[in-house]
């Protein structure tokens, strides 16, 4: 199936589903990393650019972790590409933000709940409790936007 020579074969040895489901993940850091990117461009305060630009750290650093998951378990590397267009207006995008970090969590923890391998869970549960993190401080920022008399979307 895949070409491993040494005691991965057995700890690595996934499915095509599991292939893609890590391949969705590296798409979806992929996208976050171009939206958070918009979204600090369109934050109200240098504050909440500078948290959402660590954010945007924290997505990096998770697309770094699974490429290089995706690279040990195919032998190649992936062809990520955007998967989720990102709103023009920063309380639309906060919005968005808040309901696939939401997503993403119940996603990774998934993730994390099939493998097999301790290194791969560890990092899909370490990502899962990050994005809830950051689906805490976009909701935040949306409240305090939501107070400063902006309508709020519905």
């Amino acid at each position: 199936m895949f070409p491993f020579t040494n005691y991965h074969d057995a700890v690595f040895r996934q499915t095509n589903e599991f292939i893609q489901e890590i391949e969705q993940a590296i798409n979806g850091e992929y996208s976050a990393i171009e939206c958070y990117t918009r979204l600090a461009n369109l934050a109200s305060s240098k504050k909440e650019r500078e948290q959402i630009l660590e954010i945007r750290e924290d997505e990096v650093r998770h697309y770094q972790q699974f490429v290089h998951l995706y690279q040990r378990l195919t032998g190649r590397p992936p062809k990520p590409k955007i998967v989720e267009e990102c709103p023009n207006s920063y309380l639309k995008g906060l919005m968005f933000a808040i309901e696939d970090e939401q997503k993403t969590v119940d996603f990774y923890m998934e993730i994390a709940d099939k493998a097999t391998d301790p290194m791969i869970q560890g990092a899909f549960r370490r990502a899962a409790a990050d994005e809830q993190n950051h689906a805490v401080w976009f909701l935040y920022f949306f409240q305090k936007e939501n107070h400063r008399g902006n309508a709020p979307i519905g």
